[in-house]
């Protein structure tokens, strides 16, 4: 499930970050409204996570807006901002829910997995492709050219992480904590052996090669030119 936070508080964005993703969520920051605004409304997202008192763009206007465009992507608002005016505002607006700060993250990640729960039908996607890349999410199969590719259920996981983010260079740190569901220990090199595996299965016998080295930076998975 891939989040959009959005909040402009340094520490509360860095606290939501690390804790969703340690939830096992992949998690997208937005600092700003304007940018956060524009990657809601290019990008797709399970659930955007959304401050209501931001400097540039509020929250209210970013949901409004995300209606009026017909995205029906749950919004949970966070605000310290705790009136019943406000939260009334905020559900009329096309708010799924509010939650108020301070606020403890057991209660925001069972909020969290409530929504998505809620959504899951109409948001569930069931195949991820790119070139002659299919992913069976329900199945959890793969095949290239129509040929079938047995991969292990790490494998898979790893590869469908890839492909949901395609164009990103992703970190290790960020492979780790969505994969793994660890720590990335600089010492270990357990994410660039499953990479190399995962190469050998669907990247050299086929053309174009998909998964490239971003050296200093982690993996990126896309098509390339190869002029």
């Amino acid at each position: 499930m891939r989040l959009l936070v959005i909040e402009d508080e340094t520490k509360t964005g860095d606290y939501l970050h690390k804790g969703l993703t340690e939830a096992g969520f992949q998690v997208d920051l937005a600092r700003n409204g304007l940018d956060g605004h524009h990657l809601a409304m290019t990008e797709t997202f399970d659930l955007v996570v959304l401050d209501v008192m931001l400097p540039d763009v509020d929250g209210w206007r970013i949901v409004k807006s995300l209606r009026e465009a017909n995205q029906t992507t749950p919004v949970l608002f966070l605000t310290a901002r705790d009136s019943v005016d406000d939260r009334v505002k905020g559900l009329e607006l096309g708010a799924d829910d509010y939650l108020v700060k301070p606020f403890a993250f057991a209660e925001l990640l069972a909020r969290v997995r409530t929504l998505l729960r809620r959504g899951l039908p109409a948001a569930a996607v069931e195949h991820l492709e790119i070139a002659d890349l299919v992913l069976d999410l329900p199945r959890r199969r793969v095949t290239r050219s129509g040929k079938r590719i047995n991969l292990t259920n790490r494998e898979f996981s790893l590869l469908e992480l890839l492909v949901r983010r395609q164009g990103e260079v992703l970190p290790r740190s960020l492979i780790a904590s969505q994969v793994w569901d660890m720590n990335f220990d600089s010492d270990t090199n357990v994410i660039d052996v499953a990479i190399r595996r995962l190469r050998m299965k669907i990247d050299e016998p086929y053309h174009p090669k998909l998964i490239h080295t971003v050296r200093g930076m982690g993996y990126q998975l896309d098509v390339m030119s190869e002029d």
